[in-house]
């Protein structure tokens, strides 16, 4: 059984940046693996950051998203990454990354990032 692991979330001061990546558990990104990235605070609604196709590598992002966050992968080392600056308190949440394979969602667990000012 395939799933994300995200790793790199921590403890950052606001304003600072972090990086995060996402690997496959049990297997690899391959093809027409779609990989995305969301986060969730406590007691709200999961929300979205933006996607990456594997193969191309072509990026969407959500409109209040775009500019701060980057995401890119890596082909060879076989990871997608989420790239963050300016992290502000409001920006501590779970992020997760998921990968969508011939229309079948797969979750990672989600790695905690604590912003404080």
């Amino acid at each position: 059984q395939v799933q994300p692991a995200e790793s790199g979330g921590g403890v950052v001061q606001a304003g600072d940046s972090l990086t995060l990546s996402c690997s496959v558990s049990g297997g690899t990104f391959v093809g027409d693996d779609m990989v995305a990235w969301y986060r969730q605070a406590s007691g709200k609604e999961r929300e979205g950051i933006g996607t990456i196709s594997w193969d191309a590598g072509s990026r969407h992002y959500a409109d209040s998203m775009r500019g701060r966050f980057t995401i890119y992968r890596n082909y060879h080392e076989n990871r997608a990454w989420l790239h963050m600056n300016g992290l502000n308190p409001g920006e501590t949440d779970i992020y997760y990354c998921n990968m969508q394979r011939s229309s079948v969602v797969y979750w990672g667990q989600g790695t905690q990032v604590t912003v404080y000012s």
